[in-house]
C-alpha cells in the first residue's frame, strides 16, 4: 500500500466554500490570448486526483487548452502511481505527463531512466519564483524533473474556537504551552487532542513536526536520507518529547487504546463532529475540507488553526507534501507535455485552482489575493515564507517498505510506541533495523 494521500477528500473541499464564496462551480478559466501553436495536438496527463482535485485540475487543463489549443486527458491512477505508470508504459502507453505525489517515487521513476529533465524555460522559471528546496525535493543527481505544483501545509493544528474561548486558552507558541493548553482544555471538560492512531502516517507527521523544530533542518535531512541513524540521540529526544503527549491520558481522547481506533476521518469527527470529544486535532490543511464538507463548520469561525508551535528552542516547523509534474520520455506527446510543464510553473496557471479552492501553491509569483479566504491565505503564506526551511514529509522520501505500507516499518513501530511510550531508545533501535532493511532493498 502505497503512502497515505496527503489530500484524502471527496466532494467539493474548498475553504472558500466554507466563506460562502463559489469554489467548484463555473467552466474553464482563461488563460489569455496564445498563439494556439499546439491546435491538434493531445497531452495525457496521469495523476492521483479524483472528485472534486480532478474537477479543478481540468480547470487548469482547460485554461491551458485556451492558451494553446491543445487537448488535454486525465487519467486518474489511485494512490498506487509507481505501478499503474510502470505497466502503461510496458504497454506502450506511457502518458506525456505524471502529477507524483511522492519524492520517493518521482526519484524511482528518474532512476528507471522515465523521466526528461525540465526545459531551460522551466528551469528558469522555477529558479525565479519557487525556493531551491522545491527544485531540491524535483531533482535527482543534479537534474531537474519535477516541478511542484500543488502543495500540502502539514503543519498546522486544527481547533474549535468555542472549545478554546470556554477554557480561557490562547493559541500556543511552543510545544510546552500546547501541553499547558491542553491541560487547560481538559480540565474544562474535553479532552485536548484527537490522535488518529489508527492511521500510522499521522504519528509519522507528529514526529516529522517535532523533530525538524527540535533537531533543526540539517539533521532532518540526514535522517530522512538515512545518513543519521534512527538511533541518533536527537532521535531519542524527538520521540521522549512525543512521548510526552502520548502517555498522558489526559491530553488524548479516549486514552491510548482509543486513539489506536480512531482513523484520520475521526479524529477530525471528535472535534469538529456532532458530539466533540476533544479540542483539538493536528493533521495537514486538509483538514479544512473534512470539518466543512462533512460537519458543515465555517472555516475561520468554527473550526480555525495555529502552526505547530516551536519545540525545544527551535523555530517552527514547516513540513510540507506536494504533488511534482514530470514528463515521461515514452510519452506520444512528450514535446506538448514539457509546454504543460512550462504552464504549470507560471502563476497563471496556480491562479486558476486557487480561485476554485482547497490548493496551495509553492509559487512566490502568485498573489495572496489569488486565494479564495483568509484562512487559506494564512496557510499559503506560512507555506510561501518558509522559503527554503521548508521540508518534504520524511516518510514520503522513504522507500515505501519502512516510510509508507500499513502494519509495517515506521508507521507500525509509532504505533507501538503510542501504545507503550515508555521506552523512547528502544524504539529508536527498532526503527533503525527497519529502516536500514529497507534503504538496502
Amino acid at each position: 500500500m502505497m503512502r497515505r494521500r496527503t489530500t484524502l477528500l471527496t466532494g467539493c473541499t474548498a475553504l472558500a466554500l466554507a466563506l460562502g464564496t463559489t469554489a467548484c462551480g463555473g467552466g474553464p478559466v482563461s488563460a489569455g490570448g496564445g498563439d494556439k501553436a499546439l491546435s491538434g495536438q493531445t497531452v495525457t496527463v496521469a495523476g492521483v486526483w479524483s472528485g472534486s482535485e480532478q474537477k479543478n485540475f481540468q480547470k487548469v487543463l482547460d485554461a491551458f487548452t485556451e492558451k494553446t489549443g491543445a487537448k488535454t486527458q486525465f487519467v486518474s491512477t489511485g494512490d498506487n502511481v509507481s505501478t499503474v505508470v510502470g505497466s502503461k508504459i510496458e504497454g506502450g502507453n506511457a502518458p506525456d505527463v505524471v502529477m507524483v505525489p511522492q519524492v520517493g517515487v518521482l526519484q524511482q521513476f528518474a532512476k528507471k531512466g522515465w523521466l526528461k529533465p525540465l526545459s531551460p524555460t522551466a528551469q528558469q522559471t522555477i529558479d525565479a519564483d519557487y525556493a531551491p528546496v522545491w527544485k531540491k525535493y524535483g531533482s535527482v543527481d543534479g537534474a531537474l524533473y519535477g516541478l511542484y505544483f500543488k502543495a500540502a501545509h502539514k503543519s498546522t493544528v486544527w481547533y474549535s474556537p468555542d472549545a478554546l474561548a470556554q477554557a480561557g486558552v490562547e493559541p500556543p507558541k511552543t510545544y510546552d504551552e500546547l501541553l499547558k493548553a491542553g491541560h487547560t482544555v481538559s480540565d474544562s471538560g474535553l479532552a485536548a487532542f484527537a490522535v488518529a492512531g489508527q492511521d500510522g502516517w499521522t504519528l509519522t507527521d507528529w514526529f516529522e513536526n517535532i523533530y525538524l523544530s527540535q533537531a533543526g533542518p540539517e539533521k532532518y535531512d540526514a535522517l530522512a536520507a538515512h545518513r543519521l541513524k534512527w538511533t541518533d540521540p536527537t532521535v531519542v529526544e524527538a520521540l521522549t518529547t512525543l512521548g510526552k503527549l502520548f502517555k498522558d491520558k489526559q491530553l488524548i481522547a479516549g486514552g491510548q487504546k482509543e486513539a489506536l481506533n480512531t482513523d484520520f476521518p475521526g479524529s477530525v469527527e471528535k472535534v469538529f463532529g456532532p458530539k466533540p470529544e476533544a479540542g483539538m486535532v493536528y493533521e495537514g490543511d486538509f483538514v479544512a475540507g473534512v470539518a466543512h464538507d462533512q460537519y458543515g463548520k465555517a472555516i475561520g469561525k468554527d473550526a480555525d488553526f495555529f502552526p505547530f508551535p516551536a519545540v525545544g528552542g527551535g523555530t517552527a516547523p514547516v513540513v510540507s507534501g506536494g504533488d511534482a509534474a514530470v514528463v515521461l520520455k515514452d510519452g506520444k506527446n512528450a514535446k506538448a507535455g514539457m509546454k504543460l510543464l512550462e504552464y504549470l510553473a507560471t502563476p497563471e496557471a496556480a491562479a486558476v485552482w486557487a480561485k476554485a479552492g482547497g490548493f496551495l501553491s509553492p509559487n512566490k509569483k502568485l498573489s495572496l489575493s489569488a486565494y479564495g479566504d483568509d484562512v487559506t491565505r494564512a496557510t499559503a503564506k506560512s507555506l510561501v515564507g518558509a522559503g527554503d526551511s521548508v521540508r518534504f514529509d520524511m516518510s514520503d522520501q522513504a522507500p515505501a517498505a519502512f516510510g509508507g505500507t500499513k502494519g509495517t516499518g515506521e508507521w507500525k513501530l509509532l504505533q507501538d510506541f503510542l501504545r507503550d511510550p515508555s521506552d523512547p531508545k528502544g524504539t529508536a533501535a527498532r526503527l533503525e533495523a527497519a529502516a536500514a532493511k529497507a534503504y538496502q532493498g
